[in-house]
Parts: structure tokens; C-alpha cells; sequence
């Protein structure tokens, strides 16, 4: 027998309808979280958007809200217990906790505020644990039956959820190793939503089928839960230690559990076909439950047997947790929301058949596309179909909700019309006559639709995503590997190559084509941070692509030889290049590479005025606040792509530390500790190193991709001026791209002076003047087009630094590089204190002096002067054609 879970939590008469009220109600924030996973899902085809807040959305919200909700409705009935007015109210709250736990963490994230994040993690991990204790301490009040045991589903899926919180809201910190993101990946979505999943459809799966359970099936359930929830936490826990056939272990362990369930599932689905809308969603998505575990199970046993090392595991769980996503998590909330909703608001055999026949409509139409469109996603296709079919996806899903609507609108009209019984008054002490009669027991007839009309839905919705698709084929025939070439190469055979982007190389890096074939390359990038395209200098070219994306290039029909390589500034030069070899054709020159060219014509450079919007970089050193001890100072860097002038009528597109080259300084003492957290908001990979810590490089200076962060901690232990900058190779173009600023450490018992300044020389090898980014062959010529003073050409010549006559003036210089020395020197006035890398040439001398501090790149230190009298006084870099390129400004002395 299976457990009659449409007669609600309760099995009193009496309290049938405030409880049958109070679940569905209880369930609205799981549409409102569906919502906006479709919203973040159609802006994140328009804007720059980070894939994890849709997964997060849809897992941590929706998910997660419908988990508290049904868990404990399940529960009141396998238990046999009944909701008290008490239960009510700490269930509401449990999910306001939670709702707001899961927000705060969204917006932690999002706001880079990891206080924020943990504040929402504690939350969410507090409402979980509190649902586990109550599920707990009914289950042992309770005489359950021989599906009561399930229960235990539910608790162990809670506790895994904690840990995998409570380690999210550690990687929130920035520290987030790919060993550790699997770890929560497996945690949450594997724990929390798979066993809770698992425990459920035991019994809900043959109750939605309306036939009776396996006869082994709770003694299965029992069987797997050890081996799911071992599996889970021996995968996690060889995820941390980076051992795969660890991982390996324990997802064969969770995938045996789940085919022990799985039996006891497809006996019940023979006795009796899945028809309804409800079915066939919770169905396809314990196919892609159960696909997707196999995939990750056998993907790292292959990865360990092949030596590929763990980077490889994270690349195939980067590419399955969002089908289990889509597939199995968003598939199993519908279908199981479009069978329960129904039931739950109950009202007697016509207005639940009303109901369930409102959310059957166009079921096997919407599951079709939902699905097929997922599988098109799946494959190796054209990003042009891979958009096609996941707005199909998009659209089969989101129809859901206009479904509901329209459904439980059907269910309240046939209530309304029931007749109410004679009695007057039942024990709620609400008169008969005012409510509509409502029923108990399993409602049949399901009122579903002719087997013949469900085939041709299906059918439909199958013809609907292979014309949509074919119609993106046609627009991109690429896709496919097969198109239209160019007239007169109608016949021309087709050469189609896989090429992989990692590590700055094309593997294959030559590829030999005969004369007259044309050639269609399937590129993918495979590495574990960056991101590449691949350009031919016949115009063919890829989308840029993010780690585990691929795209297909149409290079044409092959004539000659070709060369091609990746456009992201600085890989090029990096050896990230493609040489496609004509065979049988004399060695050509039709597509050389771009040769370095000269400098560029800087339009009047240093004359011209700067723009309106111009604002110098603020080059004062404001004192530090006296301290005894050392203190923890915190900053947030966020790389974002700026188009900035960098001189008057020259702008570029340059990358940045909070909108400016050079990013901010930081100021501290020897002793302070520093936290910095990275924010790549940029359009590429992005890392950044600071020389004013000593640690090992490997996790903080690692690069970290779009949408991802990490923390950098250091404690400065020795005083200079100190360079930072972005370490992501190639550097040169990093650096010259405005990705470098300074780190002022003061020794503690430095003098205080009346006025500091901070002057960051740094070098530009411009692009095209309207908004380029770095040239980066030119930087092969080691001649940069302009030699700055904090970030813009002679900046100071136009907003003169201010000092008075008398004040003692200290100057903080670093030279950032990438290829220049500097002599700093101020014209008309004399230095009585150099200080260079660490030691003093001078301190305040009274009778000998220097002109002039000398610095290589990367190197730093500070000089002091006083100025005799008011005047203007320049400072240059005394290589001259460096102040000529703009390493030029102006101290305006007053008296």
C-alpha cells in the first residue's frame, strides 16, 4: 500500500481545512524565487551576469523554500500526526528565516560583503537545523508506518546542508579553491536536494501514478540511505583532499543507492505509465538525476585513470551541475508542485480533477520541449542553437506559472459550485452553509487527456525545438558542420578539427588542410581560469569563451596558408597561435602577423587640453592616524573595464582596480595586516600580487574568472613603497593595461612631514585612440606611447600639486614599469632625504644633497625637500623622452 498522502497532514476531519490552507499558501516565496531565476536567466542574455546567482536562485531559493514546505508536509502524514496551531507558527517562521537567510546570502555575494554572507549563511543553516529538530523529535513521538522511516531522508539531508552552508559561506570569504567549490556542490546538491528528493519520491512517485508503492520499496529506501548519504560525504570529503578515486567511491556509493530506489520506482512506473503533466516532469528529472551522477561518477574515474588530475573533475562538474540544475532540481519542484497544489487545496473529487486537470494542460508538450531543448543544450553545438534551445527551455519552464495560475483559478470556480451538506456545524465551529464542502481520499478519475492527444503533444513539442533549431542551423550552418560556402565552393569537402585553448597554446597548434577543402574548427576552452577565442586573419572567429565553452568557427574554403591565434590582449604574443597549413600549395604570405608598429601620433602631446570630464588622481598621502599597535585594515579591489582618457583626446578601454590606473593606494605601518578581496567584475580573467607581503603565490594570486572573487591576507612586515599589479600572464599587457598601483608601509618611527604625495610612474602602449585597449605587440617594442605620472599624460601640468614655502615635502616614487627606469628629480629644487628600497641614501642632511632618485621597475622609495621660495616647480623623470611622453608635473609653491 502506498500512504495516502492526499489526505493531507492530518487525519481529523476537523482541522482537514485550515491545513489544507496553510501548506499551499506557505509555498508562494517558492514561485516568487522561480521568478526571478527566469528574470536572472533572460538578463544574463543581455548583461554581465555571474552564473552562480541563477543556480542559487533556483537551489538556495526555490528549492530550498519548496524542501522546509513539503518535507514537513510529508512528514505529518507518513508520521500520522497533525498540524497544531503551534506547528503553524513556527513553521512560518522557520521560513521566514530561511527566505531571508537565502537573500542575505544573495545579496552578501553580490555586494561583495562577506559579513553580509555570513550573517545569511548563519540564518539559513539556523532554519534548517531548527526544520531537522522538529522533524526529529516528531518522528520519535510518532508510531509511523513502514514509509515513516523516510523521515530519516529529511534529517540526514538537513545536516548535510549545514556543513555544505556553512563552507559556502567560507568560499564567500573569496578563498574559493575548485576543490572546495566541488566539495559544496556535492554537499548541497547531491545532500540536500538529492536525499530529500530521494525520500520523497519513494512514496510520491507511485501516489502521482495512482497505483500502489513496490512492496520492497520501503525496505530499499532503508537499504540506500546509508549509501547516499555516505557517498555524499566520502565524495565531499575527497573533493577537499583533491583524491579522485575517492571521489569516485563515494558517487558510486550515492549512484547504488539511487539505482536501489530506482527499481522500486520503475516497477511502480510499469504497473502503471506516467501520463500526467506531474509524472512525466518528476520522471525526466530522475533521468537526469540519475545521467548526470553517472556522468560525474564515471568522468572521474576516467580523469584518474588517464592522469588528468583533479583540474579535469572541476571542468565536468562545471558543465553537469547546471543540467542537474535544470534537469533534475527546476523538473522535480514543478512536477511535483502540479500534482501536491491540487490535492493540498483539496475541496472534493471535482474541484482536486479541475485542478489537476488545469496543470495537465499541455503537459506532454511542455515536458517535450523542456527536455528535448535540454538536450540540444547538452551537446556540442553552436553557441547561435545552444541560445535557440535554452529559450525554448526557458519558455516550456516559465509556462508553468502561468499554469498554475490558471489552474488553481479552475480549482477555487469548482469549489465554489459544490453544494454544501446539510449539517450545520463541524467541529471547527464554522456553519456548513457558508463553505464549500471538501473531501478526503485519492480523487479518480484523473480526468486525463485521450492517449492520442498526449502522443501528438509530444510529437509537437519534439517538431517544435528541431525546427527552432534547424532554423538557428540555418542561420549559423556551422553549428552542424555544414553550411554554405562561398559561390563556386558549393562541393567543396568539409575538414572539421577539434581544438582545445589552455595553458596560452591551441592543441593542435598546426593543422593541415588539402587545397579546396573547407575547414570548420570546433574550439573549446579547457582551461581552468581564462578566458580565449580563436581569430584567422581571414575574418573567421569565435565568441570569447569562458572555461568549458565551446564555439565553431567556419574558416572557408582553403586556398592558402593561414594563421590564426587568440585576440585577448597579450596571448598572442604568449604563442597562443594556430597555424593552418595548405598542402600541396607553395608557402604563402597572404596572412602574416601583424607586424610592431611605431609609435603612435599623440596629437600635439604635452600642449593640448585635457577633456571636460577630466579629474587628476588624487596624488596626497593623508597622514596615518596615530597607533600604538598594529591593526587589521580591509579593502575591497574590483576589477571593471573603464574607458578612460589617459591623455587629452586619447581614451582606451583599460583594466582596473575600482575604476582608475593606478588602483587605489593602500597605506599602513609595519605590523599591519592587510585583507584585500578581488572582485573580477572585468571581462577576462584577472589576479593580482603584492610584493608588500611575503606568502606562497599559488591560492591568492591565483586568477580567478568573471563573477569570481577570492581574499588576499598579508601582514606587512617590512616598510617601502610597495608595487601590486595583476600577475595573469601575459603581465606586460596586464600591467600596461593600468592593473598595477602602490602599497605605502611607513616604518614606525618614520617623521612626520607637513604634506606627502604618492607618484606611481607607469607606461601605456596605446591602442586605437577611442576607447582601445593596450597594443600589445607594440609592447614587443619596448618604446611605450606615453610615460605618466599616476595614470594620465603631464596630469599635474594641469592641476598643479600644492606646497608652500618652508613645509617639508615628502614624495613617495614607484616605478611600475613595464620596461622604463626613472630619475625622478624636481627642477629647482634639492633633495636632503633619499630613501631607496629600503635604506637611506640620505636623512636629512644639512650640507650635502641629491638631485635625483634613481629607480629600476618595480623598485620604489621617497625623497623630502623644502622649497625656498613660491613658484612653480616641475618634477620630472629625468629621461627626458619620458617627460616628453607625459612623466611631467608641477609643484605650485605658494608663500
Amino acid at each position: 500500500m502506498t500512504p495516502n498522502l492526499s489526505a493531507g497532514p492530518s487525519d481529523g476531519r476537523a482541522s482537514a481545512p485550515r491545513n489544507r490552507g496553510f501548506w499551499p499558501m506557505r509555498d508562494i516565496p517558492t514561485v516568487v524565487w522561480l521568478l526571478l531565476t527566469i528574470i536572472a536567466a533572460i538578463a544574463h542574455r543581455a548583461l554581465p551576469m555571474p552564473g552562480w546567482l541563477m543556480l542559487h536562485l533556483l537551489l538556495l531559493g526555490a528549492v530550498t523554500h519548496a524542501i522546509l514546505v513539503w518535507s514537513q508536509y510529508f512528514a505529518f502524514a507518513l508520521l500520522r500526526s497533525r498540524a497544531t496551531e503551534a506547528d503553524r507558527r513556527t513553521q512560518s517562521a522557520r521560513l521566514i528565516l530561511s527566505n531571508a537567510g537565502a537573500a542575505v546570502v544573495i545579496a552578501g555575494v553580490l555586494w561583495h560583503s562577506w559579513p553580509v554572507t555570513v550573517v545569511g549563511a548563519v540564518a539559513l543553516i539556523t532554519a534548517v537545523a531548527w526544520h531537522a529538530i522538529s522533524l526529529l523529535l516528531r518522528a520519535r513521538r510518532s508510531m509511523p508506518g513502514r514509509f515513516g522511516r523516510t523521515i530519516r531522508y529529511y534529517i540526514a539531508s538537513a545536516a548535510l546542508l549545514t556543513i555544505g552552508a556553512g563552507l559556502g559561506a567560507w568560499l564567500a570569504r573569496g578563498d574559493g579553491a575548485a576543490n572546495l567549490v566541488l566539495a559544496h556542490a556535492f554537499l548541497n546538491v547531491l545532500g540536500w536536494i538529492g536525499l530529500t528528493v530521494a525520500g520523497t519520491v519513494v512514496t510520491l512517485w507511485p501516489t502521482i501514478l495512482r497505483t500502489r508503492a513496490d512492496e520492497h520499496a520501503a525496505t530499499g529506501a532503508a537499504r540506500a540511505l546509508p549509501l547516499m548519504a555516505a557517498g555524499v560525504l566520502i565524495a565531499a570529503g575527497g573533493a577537499v583532499a583533491e583524491l579522485l578515486p575517492v571521489v569516485a567511491l563515494g558517487l558510486l556509493a550515492y549512484l547504488a543507492g539511487l539505482i536501489i530506489i530506482g527499481v522500486s520506482l520503475f516497477r511502480a512506473a510499469r504497473r502503471k505509465a506516467p501520463r500526467s503533466f506531474a509524472a512525466l516532469s518528476v520522471g525526466m528529472a530522475l533521468v537526469w538525476w540519475a545521467g548526470a551522477v553517472g556522468m560525474l561518477a564515471i568522468g572521474t574515474i576516467i580523469a584518474f585513470a588517464d592522469g588528468a588530475g583533479f583540474d579535469a573533475l572541476a571542468r565536468l562538474v562545471h558543465q553537469v551541475v547546471p543540467y542537474l540544475a535544470a534537469g533534475f532540481a527546476a523538473q522535480v519542484v514543478i512536477g511535483a508542485l502540479s500534482y501536491l497544489i491540487p490535492v493540498v487545496l483539496g475541496g472534493g473529487p471535482t474541484p482536486v480533477r479541475a485542478g489537476t486537470t488545469g496543470f495537465d494542460a499541455a503537459g506532454p508538450l511542455r515536458v517535450t520541449v523542456a527536455n528535448a531543448a535540454l538536450a540540444v543544450c547538452a551537446l556540442p553545438v553552436s553557441s547561435t542553437m545552444r541560445v535557440a534551445a535554452s529559450v525554448l527551455y526557458l519558455i516550456a519552464m516559465a509556462s508553468f506559472l502561468i499554469v498554475m495560475l490558471r489552474a488553481m483559478r479552475a480549482q477555487r470556480w469548482a469549489k465554489a459550485s459544490v453544494v454544501p451538506p446539510a449539517d450545520a456545524a463541524d467541529a471547527t465551529g464554522e456553519d456548513a452553509a457558508q463553505r464549500p464542502a471538501r473531501r478526503h481520499g485519492p480523487i479518480s478519475p484523473e480526468g486525463e487527456q485521450p492517449h492520442g492527444r498526449r502522443a501528438g503533444q509530444a510529437v509537437a513539442g519534439l517538431l517544435a525545438v528541431l525546427l527552432i533549431v534547424a532554423g538557428a542551423a540555418a542561420a549559423d550552418p556551422i553549428g552542424l558542420g555544414w553550411g554554405s560556402p562561398p559561390a563556386g565552393d558549393a562541393d567543396a569537402p568539409v575538414q572539421t578539427v577539434q581544438v582545445e585553448a589552455a595553458n596560452m597554446r591551441f592543441t593542435p597548434d598546426r593543422i593541415e588542410v588539402p587545397i579546396g577543402t573547407r575547414l570548420v574548427i570546433k574550439i573549446t576552452n579547457t582551461d581552468k581560469q581564462l578566458i580565449h577565442d580563436l581569430v584567422t586573419a581571414n575574418g573567421a572567429a569565435s565568441v570569447r569563451l569562458a572555461p568549458g565553452e565551446s564555439d565553431t568557427v567556419d574558416v572557408g574554403v582553403i586556398t592558402s596558408d593561414l594563421d590564426g591565434w587568440c585576440s585577448i590582449a597579450g596571448h598572442k604574443q604568449m604563442g597562443m597561435t594556430l597555424q593552418i597549413v595548405a598542402t600541396g600549395a607553395p608557402t604563402a604570405s597572404a596572412s602574416p602577423s601583424p607586424t610592431p608598429t611605431a609609435a603612435h601620433d599623440m596629437d600635439g602631446m604635452p600642449g593640448a587640453e585635457p577633456g571636460a570630464g577630466f579629474a587628476p588622481y588624487d596624488a596626497a598621502l593623508p597622514p596615518l592616524p596615530a597607533s600604538a599597535a598594529p591593526v587589521t585594515r580591509e579593502i575591497t579591489l574590483t576589477v571593471r573595464d573603464e574607458k578612460t582618457e589617459v591623455a587629452p583626446g586619447i581614451t582606451q578601454t583599460l583594466w582596473t582596480y575600482n575604476g582608475t590606473a593606478p588602483g587605489p593606494v593602500m597605506h599602513g605601518r609595519v605590523g599591519d595586516r592587510f585583507v584585500v578581496t578581488l572582485v573580477n567584475e572585468g571581462t577576462m580573467g584577472h589576479s593580482i600580487d603584492f610584493h608588500a607581503g611575503s606568502l606562497a603565490p599559488d591560492e591568492p594570486m591565483r586568477t580567478i574568472g568573471p563573477g569570481e572573487r577570492l581574499t588576499y591576507t598579508f601582514t606587512a612586515t617590512r616598510a617601502g613603497i610597495w608595487m601590486y599589479h595583476c600577475a595573469t600572464m601575459p603581465m606586460t599587457a596586464h600591467i600596461a593595461n593600468g592593473m598595477y598601483g602602490a602599497v605605502v608601509i611607513e616604518p614606525r618611527d618614520l617623521p612626520a612631514v607637513d604634506r606627502s604625495y604618492v607618484l606611481v610612474q607607469g607606461e601605456y602602449y596605446v591602442g586605437d585612440h577611442d576607447g582601445g585597449e593596450v597594443d600589445a605587440d607594440r609592447i614587443a617594442t619596448r618604446d611605450p606611447d606615453l610615460v605618466t605620472f599616476n595614470g594620465y599624460a603631464n596630469q599635474y601640468d594641469h592641476a598643479p600639486l600644492p606646497a608652500a614655502v618652508g613645509e617639508r615635502v615628502r614624495v613617495w616614487v614607484l616605478d611600475a614599469g613595464i620596461e622604463r627606469p626613472t630619475s625622478f628629480h624636481v627642477i629647482g629644487g634639492q633633495f636632503d632625504t633619499v630613501w631607496a628600497e629600503g635604506a637611506y641614501l640620505l636623512n636629512r642632511s644639512a650640507d650635502t644633497g641629491s638631485q635625483a632618485l634613481g629607480l629600476q621597475p618595480a623598485q620604489g622609495g621617497f625623497v623630502e625637500l623644502t622649497f625656498p621660495e613660491k613658484g612653480t616647480y616641475p618634477f620630472v623623470s629625468h629621461f627626458m623622452i619620458d617627460a616628453e611622453r607625459g612623466a611631467h608635473g608641477l609643484f605650485a609653491v605658494t608663500g
